[in-house]
């Protein structure tokens, strides 16, 4: 990584230019990992910084919401936010200082919800990671639903949405038409047509050609071998090709 713009404001700056909760996340943090010569996770804009720091400090929440951290869950969060070896320790800082920190989660929502609010399919990408690390045990708890709900409400996503980024993780009714966005009465056309477009929207290297921090990547390789997932059991109900 380059020294950028970590290079020129330091760790600790970089939490007063975001400002809000999550600088604050930053500020608390910045002298154990947040310095490109020490490896820093995060990418080389504040914007990147606002996205994983949000999602780090989200899961957390969740975490504590629930009570019990399981070694599936703890797995899944690596899986979600991938860093150097090296920057492992200041992330579990973050997630820590997280749980233990006065600011509700309500806090970190509504400032995700602000920075991201004209593309709310990274809103969507930071209630993907969540999920992915929810259902890591294999089911997905009570307490875990509300949180995801009331996230959900916070970044503004509809029940429809809401369902749709469920569906991904958790097996519903109509879930491979939920996954795709159609309703089950789309004729082969429209769904062929709707599971080639979001391949094309969602696939990994479109993830990377934006500029989006690593953590997104990921999402977006989950949330693609989930739409595959659908079509292809659409795919065999339906005898398409």
């Amino acid at each position: 990584m380059s020294t950028g713009l970590w290079g020129k404001i330091g760790g600790a700056g970089i939490g007063v230019l975001i400002g809000g909760p999550i600088g604050a996340l930053v500020g608390g943090v910045a002298g154990h990992f947040l310095v490109d010569r020490a490896g820093a996770p995060f990418g080389p804009t504040p914007r990147d910084v606002v996205f994983t720091t949000g999602l780090v400090a989200l899961a957390a929440k969740m975490a504590k919401s629930d009570g019990v951290v399981t070694d599936s869950e703890v797995q899944a969060f690596g899986r979600v936010v991938q860093v150097a070896p090296e920057a492992r320790a200041g992330v579990e800082r973050l997630f820590d200082l997280a749980k233990a920190t006065t600011d509700g989660f309500e806090a970190y929502a509504a400032q995700l919800a602000a920075t991201f609010g004209e593309e709310p399919a990274l809103l969507e990408d930071v209630l993907d990671g969540l999920f992915h690390i929810a259902t890591a045990d294999g089911a997905i708890h009570e307490k875990e639903e509300r949180y995801l709900r009331a996230v959900a409400a916070l970044f503004g996503l509809d029940e429809t949405a809401f369902r749709r980024v469920a569906a991904r993780h958790v097996r519903l009714a109509d879930d491979p038409y939920l996954v795709l966005g159609l309703d089950p009465s789309a004729d082969p056309a429209a769904l062929k047509a709707q599971y080639r477009r979001l391949v094309a929207e969602n696939h990994p290297d479109r993830a990377l050609a934006r500029g989006l921090p690593q953590e997104a990547v990921a999402i977006a390789t989950a949330r693609l071998a989930a739409i595959n997932a659908a079509w292809d059991r659409i795919a065999a109900e339906r005898g398409l090709t």
